[in-house]
């Protein structure tokens, strides 16, 4: 039975191996720009015209979009624009950021709002506060970088974006005709899907995805396996019951915790700017010690072998350090995700109740044994093939 049983598990290992997310597939070239002083972005899309990009990060409790719109292949004399638009994908009424490089080699970046088809395009509030602005040219490269508060209305709107030539330091009119006339798409900040990008994935939802996975499965069911063997084999009639069961949830928590891991990976991949080194080395580690587990399982010498003490201090230390690692790594993952506080303070909560009961089991477990012990007038036996030994040895028992 458990042959069967872990047949199972690394067939499923390698299933998730097969089926994870193939960066080649999902990959926009968005995802592997960079930015000056280290500047990061949760979502990002490849428009479909004029060699644009859009890169965004919305925070909903500031009530904010910071954005970074790139116009890559320009020249110092051609201007580059992007706003959002209420009314449709059409010019008027777009909300706009302008930047160009004006007379003196200075790079001026402006809001203006679109009002009809000749517009003036110059400087005016927008419908809504800008709080930063700035631009940059560089490498043939115009990059408008934005602060934008925006009512909840404005989150899915329309984008339109724009270039044209520039004389003598003036704003020329853009072409009427081409990729000019082909610019503007629809875009949902909160989702993160553009109507710009063929693959309308968001990183930000890969990115909720691989916390999920990994706070579930390293962070949630991990322990909870532990919990099962160490408090539960005390009792006779668990036995071997818990076994199982703690092969079931630890063997679960590997599966879904290697899909989390891989989907991790994908996302490093696909963003090779930008790195967080203590969170990837945790995780890696942390798949490691998970694939020395199963290992273990497979190597599991029987209870009355000479190695059996070796084995099973192999088995806890490893199994130990992933828990810890496993939380620390979380906690990590918390700080780069930066979602809202209520999360993070549900899986404190989480590891309170796990704390709480691991506790409770632990002198309840003693007082078990002692009362055993001191009822029980002789050693200790083993309560046949998968039996062990009961009274004060039995707290040194594991898996």
């Amino acid at each position: 039975m458990q042959i069967k049983a872990w047949n199972f598990v690394l067939f499923s290992c390698l299933l998730v191996f097969f089926l994870a997310p193939s960066s080649s597939a999902q990959t926009q070239t968005c995802l592997s720009q960079t930015f000056s002083n280290n500047r990061q972005y949760a979502n990002c899309s490849d428009l479909p015209a004029l060699n644009s990009y859009l890169h965004w990060t919305y925070d909903e409790s500031a009530g904010t979009i910071e954005i970074a719109y790139r116009h890559t292949g320009t020249t110092s004399l051609r201007w580059s624009a992007w706003g959002i638009n209420p009314r449709g994908p059409t010019m008027v009424g777009t909300q706009a950021l302008v930047a160009f490089v004006n007379s003196s080699g200075g790079v001026l970046a402006f809001t203006t709002s679109i009002d009809s088809f000749s517009p003036s395009m110059q400087r005016t509030d927008l419908s809504f506060p800008v709080p930063s602005l700035s631009a940059t040219f560089e490498n043939s490269e115009m990059t408008i970088f934005a602060v934008l508060r925006i009512s909840q209305n404005l989150l899915s709107s329309s984008q339109v974006w724009q270039e044209g030539p520039v004389s003598d330091g003036q704003i020329q009119p853009h072409s009427t005709s081409g990729a000019n006339v082909q610019s503007a798409r629809r875009i949902n900040f909160l989702t993160g899907q553009s109507g710009g990008s063929s693959s309308a994935g968001s990183r930000t939802r890969r990115r909720n995805v691989h916390g999920v996975l990994n706070t579930v499965s390293w962070g949630i069911l991990m322990p909870l396996g532990a919990i099962t063997a160490r408090y539960m084999k005390v009792f006779k009639s668990a036995d071997p019951a818990w076994f199982y069961l703690h092969v079931a949830c630890q063997s679960s928590a590997y599966v879904v915790g290697v899909a989390g891991w891989a989907t991790g990976i994908t996302l490093g991949s696909d963003s090779p700017g930008v790195t967080y080194n203590p969170h990837r080395t945790i995780g890696i580690i942390l798949f490691c010690f998970g694939t020395l587990q199963v290992f273990a399982l497979l190597l599991r010498p029987n209870k009355d072998h000479k190695y059996r003490l070796y084995w099973n201090i192999y088995h806890h230390s490893i199994g130990y350090s992933v828990i810890i690692l496993s939380i620390v790594n979380i906690f990590e993952g918390f700080d780069i995700l930066n979602p809202d506080d209520k999360w993070k303070r549900i899986y404190i909560g989480i590891l309170i109740f796990l704390g709480v009961l691991a506790t409770f089991l632990e002198a309840f477990t003693w007082y078990v044994v002692i009362r055993r012990k001191k009822t029980n007038k002789h050693p200790p036996t083993m309560n046949g093939a998968n039996g062990h030994g009961y009274g004060a040895t039995a707290m040194g028992q594991r898996v």
